[in-house]
């Protein structure tokens, strides 16, 4: 699998990848999304972004941002970092 793959209404990220993004390890990772505390937004880009995804994912303290091309080729990481505080609400929206 390359790193993000798209297919029936579902894409498919490494989870190397997002474990990285939100500064934990494989295994925490696993856990945390088992619990059903890693959460995500998928936007599709419209205009001048057409062909481009934005994948997000929020845990307890981060957000994590992909942007990928309709390839699956990430063309932009960014992570935001609240440390100890939670991510306030307005975060965890797309946009």
């Amino acid at each position: 699998m390359t790193q993000v793959e798209f297919g029936d209404d579902a894409v498919e990220v490494d989870a190397t990848v997002i474990a990285e993004g939100l500064g934990m390890t494989l295994p925490v990772f696993r856990e945390e999304m088992q619990a059903g505390r890693i959460t995500s937004v998928v936007e599709r880009g419209v205009d001048t972004d057409l062909g481009r995804h934005r994948l997000t994912f929020f845990s307890a303290h981060r957000r994590f941002r992909l942007i990928v091309d309709q390839h699956g080729l990430i063309l932009k990481r960014s992570a935001l970092d609240f440390s100890e505080a939670s991510l306030p609400a307005s975060v965890h929206r797309g946009g």
